[in-house]
């Protein structure tokens, strides 16, 4: 049985870091280089750097940014934004990242998800699913930072994104965003029944009995978190400390 993972989030804006509630993400939270040394010492698991603007301004990844802090990065990198070819991937794993984090161009061109998995495995591969719950209790996948609906479900689009050969999927609640309320444990239960592959609580995480309670009641595999580590004294070495004595297996 694999372990827990606790993977911090960092949302990257406009040259700094960012965070805001419901992917409004306007309060700047520091210095991108000063996170990762703290996140260094803290025992994460896995880092999720995500520049937020790259795919709606139509730029590519930064690979000279990631090439910089790549360098001072000692855990696992996940890297997202911007991705839209299997050459943005082999530059971004080139520069240092480890996965990559796929969102639009997932739902727009799942063959990308086919071609990035048979050229450099399903293990670098994460695709992100954002969604918001709508008043029938449907979730619908929305794109572009969540400013765009589509017609497809999170359970819809999950299942799709492992039949392409997707290592991961990490699922985003976006009105639980930025609230430290808790993750959407239905949708988590709903896209863990439905696939195989490990699923990423995201969006919503306030302590640490709300990361329990989506590993437990949502079934999720590992679960990330930023506004919780930002805005609270709250730590990655301390959340596993606490799910280790609910019986969870992590690192330790």
């Amino acid at each position: 049985m694999l372990k827990t993972r606790i993977m911090p989030t960092l949302l990257y804006k406009d040259t700094t870091l960012v965070k805001g509630v419901g992917f409004d993400s306007w309060r700047r939270v520091g210095s991108l280089m000063q996170s990762i040394k703290v996140y260094n010492l803290r025992q994460v698991d896995e880092l999720v750097f995500l520049d937020i603007t790259a795919t709606r301004d139509g730029r590519e990844p930064d690979f000279e940014l990631i090439d910089e802090f790549a360098d001072e990065c000692f855990m696992p990198l996940a890297v997202g934004g911007g991705i839209r070819t299997v050459e943005h991937v082999r530059r971004l794993l080139a520069v240092g990242a480890d996965k990559v984090v796929i969102n639009t161009i997932a739902y727009e061109d799942p063959s990308i998800i086919s071609e990035i998995c048979r050229t450099f495995g399903a293990q670098c591969v994460v695709v992100s699913i954002d969604y918001r719950v709508g008043g029938d209790g449907s979730r619908k996948v929305h794109t572009h930072s969540g400013t765009q609906e589509r017609s497809m479900t999170i359970v819809e689009m999950a299942k799709l994104a492992e039949e392409r050969g997707a290592g991961e999927i990490m699922l985003t609640c976006i009105e639980r965003d930025g609230t430290l309320s808790g993750y959407d444990l239905p949708g988590l239960a709903e896209v863990s029944a439905a696939v195989g592959i490990p699923v990423i609580a995201s969006g919503g995480a306030g302590s640490y009995e709300h990361m329990c309670d989506a590993l437990t009641v949502g079934h999720a595999d590992a679960v990330a978190a930023a506004s919780m580590f930002h805005f609270t004294e709250q730590t990655p070495l301390e959340a596993k400390r606490y799910l280790a004595q609910q019986g969870l297996r992590v690192r330790l």
